[in-house]
């Protein structure tokens, strides 16, 4: 659960390893601070968004190039066949182009399977400011999955035209 968080918050095997054992080191440090008003899980939930988010700001330009040089890796190196993966790795590029507060929003609602309440107590923000995001996460989400298809079916020299 705190490893597919972090992963899905950074598009990185390494990092997101690196950040969930980050997130358990910090709630054994912090155990004593758990008050117990939540459940445990959403208490790690919320200490794993804080850190994938300061990962996020401290990190930004590294993680820019990072999703550039693999966006780039994986069309030219994209294996013919397989829609569901080409789907799925269609999904996860847009999701990385979220800002940061709707990506969590997204992964802890629709990929982790918490409620609007439980993702508000896990980001410190009301019920309503959670469904603002996955509003606006969806629209994003519906664009850059619909900007990515149509430039699919372009020439070579027309994908960088719209892309741009």
């Amino acid at each position: 659960m705190i490893h597919s968080l972090t992963y899905r918050m950074t598009g990185s095997l390494a990092d997101a390893e690196d950040l969930a054992q980050e997130t358990f080191l910090r709630a054994y440090e912090q155990i004593g601070t758990f008050r117990g008003t939540a459940k445990f899980s959403t208490w790690l939930y919320r200490i794993a968004v804080n850190i994938c988010l300061n990962w996020r700001q401290s990190e930004k330009r590294r993680f820019q190039l990072h999703a550039r040089a693999a966006e780039e890796f994986s069309t030219q190196h994209a294996p013919a066949g397989n829609a569901t993966e080409d789907k799925s790795s269609d999904v996860q590029a847009a999701l990385l182009k979220l800002p940061a507060k709707q990506r969590a929003t997204i992964v802890l609602t629709i990929y982790d399977g918490l409620n609007h309440a439980e993702a508000a107590h896990v980001l410190g923000c009301s019920e309503t400011t959670v469904s603002w995001r996955i509003f606006a996460a969806k629209r994003k989400l519906k664009r850059l999955l619909a900007a990515g298809l149509e430039s699919a079916h372009l020439p070579l020299g027309e994908k960088n035209r719209v892309s741009k």
